[in-house]
């Protein structure tokens, strides 16, 4: 317990670290790149990055398991470090500060503490996974995404639904549903669920606003999912007259409980801590090194923090053995993030220039003649990349690319913000690297011997399911005609 406690406290401190490597930088210098005025080269580093993630994981294994942190720094110094030449280190120092001060370090602060609390909570016993069980586990995963987060529900549950399938013949599919379900669409509804939406949270977006207005495009998913699985699972399971056969598949014989309780009250303490930072003003504000920092967000990764540390303090060790618990997967996220959130200075900067930007012609893609907001191509375009790079950055490129402005996207156009949250959050589960815990999911599957299918085999699954639903979604929700 104490060298859990010793590594996160090194992984806070290490990534609290980074703003202090930047100079100092006078307020006027911190923040604000005129991004008319920037080349559309300037976004090759963020492309090379996401590019990166997507295609050496697959291609280099080996080399990606054990630099992937240097090819992040690598894209990172290709756009700060011309950058710096070309505008000033002030220039530069005071927008790479900006950005972990404000966006990165309370994205890495949020999901370390969900990581952290999550690992402490363990499902045992024994479950026979029949399609009624199996279907509840999904459902049950699905509204736990949103409280915990992606990551932190196919952490605590995955586990129990492998073992619960571990001797049916055909227990693949069960998995891929809970990527599509658990790891993504069940993210909709709170910032908390899924790294797009808490990043569209710090950026000004009401915590209630997706919980408001996702909830029935994630209701209609979940219930054509679940619907769907639920038959499939079912023709598969009478199929398999050696399980079904018998009730106690597995050598356990435990009942069914959860150990890892007061896990439970830190996690209301997260939630409590987050809306603590958006009802909270109480207009006392830090600079540091030019960056404003505001007490009330000061005060929520404290309390994230402290609520991280707590629970790996009063876990026992053995409950963390049983879940595999170990922290590469939030360092690996903390890395690769660093590098994306510097690559995407610029990106975002041409973004806000909107017709006066390098990024003009996608502003036209997504604008109807008359100049509205093309809401079904927002939703496909957010989706798309969200598919293939990562949806927490593409979220927040198509959310600049709408106006960057969240009163205005929250109360004049909430159908645009809308179909941008709708992209991210629901198409990150079209590809193993959509999202985090797609990758996660898998690998801890093929640990337990599921014959998980290739990066394109999983691309027929969910071309084969989730593009046609997500074609539904837009002739019910964001119909091209709007």
């Amino acid at each position: 317990m104490v060298r859990f406690a010793r590594n996160a406290v090194s992984a806070v401190v290490a990534i609290g670290l980074v703003p202090l490597l930047v100079a100092p930088v006078r307020a006027s210098e911190a923040h604000g790149i005129d991004g008319a005025g920037l080349s559309g080269w300037w976004a090759i580093p963020f492309a090379g990055i996401l590019m990166s993630i997507a295609i050496l994981p697959l291609a280099a294994p080996h080399f990606w398991h054990h630099h992937f942190g240097k090819v992040a720094a690598a894209w990172g110094l290709a756009f700060a470090a011309p950058f710096a030449i070309g505008h000033g280190a002030a220039v530069t120092g005071g927008e790479v500060l900006h950005v972990a001060l404000t966006e990165y370090l309370p994205f890495v602060i949020l999901l370390w503490s969900l990581f952290a609390i999550s690992g402490g909570i363990l499902v045992t016993g024994n479950l026979h996974g029949s399609p009624r069980l199996n279907t509840s586990i999904l459902a049950g995963g699905t509204l736990l995404a949103s409280v915990i987060g992606t990551t932190g529900a196919s952490m605590v549950l995955i586990r129990p639904l492998l073992r619960a399938n571990d001797e049916r013949r055909h227990n693949v599919h069960v998995v891929i549903f809970f990527i599509f379900l658990v790891s993504n669409i069940g993210g909709s509804l709170t910032p908390l669920g899924d790294p797009p939406l808490f990043l569209g949270y710090l950026k000004g977006v009401s915590f209630f606003w997706t919980t408001m207005h996702m909830l029935e495009e994630t209701l209609f998913c979940a219930a054509i999912l679940l619907t769907i699985f639920f038959f499939l699972d079912r023709r598969l399971y009478h199929a398999d007259e050696a399980f079904k056969a018998r009730f106690d598949p597995t050598p356990e014989t435990a009942r069914i409980g959860l150990v890892g309780l007061p896990n439970l009250a830190l996690l209301a303490v997260v939630i409590g801590g987050v809306l603590l930072s958006g009802s909270w003003k109480p207009g006392i504000v830090f600079h540091v090194g030019g960056v404003e920092v505001e007490l009330q967000n000061l005060a929520r990764d404290l309390i994230l923090i402290a609520a991280g540390l707590v629970s790996l303090a009063i876990t026992p060790k053995a409950v963390r053995a049983a879940n595999e618990f170990s922290w590469g997967p939030i360092l690996e996220v903390a890395k690769l993030f660093a590098g994306i959130f510097v690559t995407i200075i610029p990106v975002i900067a041409m973004l806000k220039a909107a017709e006066k930007g390098a990024f003009a012609p996608l502003v036209a893609m997504v604008a109807h003649p008359d100049g509205t907001p093309n809401n079904a191509m927002y939703f496909w375009l957010t989706g798309i990349l969200s598919s293939f790079l990562d949806n927490a950055p593409t979220y927040l490129v198509f959310f600049n690319l709408a106006g960057g402005d969240p009163q205005h996207l929250m109360n004049d156009i909430p159908w645009t913000l809308l179909a941008i949250s709708c992209g991210a959050v629901f198409m990150g589960a079209n590809s193993y690297i959509g999202n985090a815990p797609n990758f996660m999911v898998k690998a801890i599957a093929e640990e337990s011997r599921v014959k998980m299918p290739s990066f394109f085999g999983y691309l027929l699954w969910s071309g084969g399911i989730l593009v046609p639903l997500f074609g539904l979604v837009t002739l019910v929700f964001f119909p091209w005609w709007k």
